[in-house]
């Protein structure tokens, strides 16, 4: 297994919920902090949603490790941000046995 390339700049975003008042939510993304990763793409599709086709690409997205409960580990519904790119995060797993890379999976659409 080589060892990633930690060549591009992150930020890790997290949701914020507030109640609407009329039974639903406003969401708003709270920055975390900016990690260091090493990304892959990985498979890439189309569909229609009311017709607008949607481009959406998997991304395999490599980090340093984080205890379990730590703040600067990824989880499911947060997100990364380069710019204007978004990588929704929809897996986090440990890389290797020791803990010290975590592998995201998240993925990034686009209307085309």
């Amino acid at each position: 297994m080589r060892a990633p390339n930690l060549a591009r700049k992150l930020i890790l975003e997290t949701p914020l919920r507030s109640a609407d008042g009329a039974g639903g939510f406003n969401e708003a993304w709270e920055t975390v902090g900016a990690l260091w990763a090493d990304v892959t793409a990985r498979t890439g599709s189309e569909r229609s949603l009311s017709g607008v086709a949607i481009s959406r690409t998997g991304y395999r997205i490599v980090i340093r490790g984080a205890p379990v409960g730590s703040s600067m580990r990824p989880a499911p519904e947060q997100r990364f941000r380069e710019g204007a790119r978004v990588f929704l995060i929809r897996a986090v797993a440990e890389r290797d046995p020791e803990g010290r890379f975590l592998t995201c999976f998240a993925d990034e659409e686009i209307a085309a």
